[in-house]
């Protein structure tokens, strides 16, 4: 059969090329009940517009980048990704937009993905993801006039819109609670050292410990995932003066530590309790069911993604503080062993 072309849309609708064009491109020019009728004669056809033509002609692409330093297995095992991702489909799925999300071994790599993107006129604007201070990315988007929203703690003295949760008041509510059962030396497992968000809860951490003159605070930093969750569980739990709870930075390393725990005849939470962030129904199915850090992921994608179709409709696209994460307390915490009364 043949594909169907821009005349035989427009013959269907009973306008003409330029109003389908219009439509098509989300441009101004044809009423809203003119562009309904255009999209339904398209749908009808089967008509999709060749992404090359669209962008040499200069309209929109329609679609949004994102990319992530992170092993391609990440996405498989982390369920943030998965919740953030979903997310930004949703709300870009309202304005027919395709999220492009693309892995990349290394920061230079990214830069390269953004050139080539704006060379082939691929997306229209960019997701960021895992910032860190005086982030390069951002004057590289800023030279190729790319839009762009950070998801995550906005930069300092960058003038970007980001969509964030403070953190900070976050691990104050798992800590103060581990605190209230009676633990004196609670462990941090921590993510990547150089990225903002990870700063901000080591920083956090270190401040809990000194106020609350907790015993020991010790602080591991991982890849988040789990065999390097596992490794820097072995580190903490071998040391003299071991911690009697654990906070993990994302679900995978906490269930690590769970097996770690088991490994070293430590039960859970009798001799070691366990904090995860990020809530998943990994967390509720493990045994014992993870204590977590819980806060509305998708939403958070949501979110990000308005920010971006604001600022790509040429509208002030002001940052947006969301809910922090809030402690969901499950069977893997409860009172150590030393603070409990006498049977």
């Amino acid at each position: 059969m043949r594909r169907p072309t821009i005349s035989d849309v427009a013959r269907a609708a009973g306008v003409s090329k330029g109003a389908v064009s219009y439509a098509l491109n989300g441009r101004p020019g044809v009423s809203e009940a003119t562009r309904r009728r255009i999209l339904a004669a398209a749908e009808d056809l089967g008509f999709h517009a060749d992404r090359a033509a669209v962008a040499l002609a200069g309209a929109p692409a329609k679609v949004v980048g994102l990319t992530l330093h992170r092993p391609a297995r990440t996405l498989g095992v982390e369920p943030f990704f998965m919740e953030l991702i979903s997310g930004l489909e949703a709300e870009l799925s309202l304005r027919s937009y395709a999220l492009l999300l693309h892995m990349v071994a290394g920061r230079e790599q990214e830069t390269a993905v953004y050139r080539r993107w704006r060379h082939e006129h691929a997306v229209d604007g960019v997701l960021v993801c895992d910032v860190v201070e005086h982030d390069p990315r951002l004057p590289v988007l800023r030279e190729l006039g790319f839009p762009a929203v950070v998801i995550g703690p906005p930069p300092a003295g960058e003038q970007v819109s980001s969509v964030w949760s403070d953190d900070a008041v976050s691990l104050q509510e798992a800590v103060e609670y581990l605190a209230a059962l009676g633990h004196r030396r609670i462990g941090h497992v921590a993510g990547i050292p150089d990225l903002a968000h990870t700063v901000i809860r080591v920083e956090a951490f270190a401040g809990l410990a000194r106020r609350l003159g907790l015993e020991a605070a010790p602080c591991a930093y991982t890849d988040y995932t789990g065999p390097d969750g596992a490794r820097a569980t072995r580190r903490l739990l071998g040391a003299a003066g071991r911690p009697t709870a654990l906070v993990y930075d994302n679900d995978i390393m906490a269930v690590a530590g769970l097996a770690v725990a088991e490994e070293l005849g430590l039960s859970v939470p009798r001799d070691l309790s366990v904090v995860a962030w990020d809530d998943s129904p990994v967390c509720r199915i493990v045994h014992p069911a993870l204590t977590a850090l819980s806060r509305d992921i998708a939403t958070y994608g949501r979110q990000a993604a308005r920010l971006l179709l604001a600022s790509l409709d040429g509208r002030e696209a002001v940052g947006v503080a969301v809910e922090p994460a809030h402690l969901t307390p499950r069977a893997s915490t409860a009172a150590p062993a030393d603070a409990r009364p006498p049977a």
